[in-house]
């Protein structure tokens, strides 16, 4: 498989990135939803919140990487057959997924520096706190990220099911080039 995108099909780096930041999303999700219900003596109630903030943080790098990759390595055009209004639907649709990634990222990270201190990531190095002190910034970054994690998981999942629906319905390439396959 190529490692670049062609004017057919997404390259291995895109493809990996793309399915890669799913499962983190979905992971970071499930993580998220699971320790806030641990209680005061779960021995997981410190260690879930800092391996949290270390994949997010991971993926945050990520993502800038991936945002890099795009300008790199342009995705493929659009299929033939998509009409006016699908083009303009997916082209939106991708830059909300982005930006809303990319805001619950950066509310997570308001969240955690609130009180002016850095973010371990994995116990290997620090991310430094360059904003805090915000009037109520963790509980208004708080909300942000909450609601925002759940939009951006359901707007991922309606993804998922567009895709879905250009493959067995439409029956166009949009799912088989992020498979990798030729259109």
């Amino acid at each position: 498989m190529q490692l670049r995108n062609s004017s057919s099909r997404y390259g291995w780096v895109s493809i990996m990135l793309h399915w890669g930041v799913a499962l983190a999303v979905f992971g970071l999700f499930a993580l998220g939803l699971w320790m806030v219900g641990l209680d005061y003596y779960s021995t997981w109630r410190k260690e879930a919140p800092d391996l949290h903030k270390s994949i997010g943080l991971t993926l945050f790098a990520v993502m800038l990487l991936r945002a890099l990759w795009r300008f790199i390595s342009p995705p493929p055009p659009a299929p033939a057959s998509y009409g006016r209004l699908t083009r303009l639907g997916a082209t939106l649709g991708h830059g909300f997924l982005y930006f809303s990634l990319f805001a619950v990222m950066i509310a997570g990270y308001l969240i955690s520096t609130a009180d002016g201190v850095g973010i371990p990531v994995f116990g290997l190095f620090e991310i430094p706190a360059l904003i805090s002190g915000l009037t109520d910034q963790a509980d208004v970054a708080g909300a942000v990220h909450l609601y925002l994690a759940w939009v951006l998981v359901i707007f991922s999942g309606l993804h998922a099911l567009v895709a879905l629906k250009h493959h067995f319905i439409d029956r166009d390439a949009t799912l088989s080039r992020m498979l990798g396959r030729k259109a």
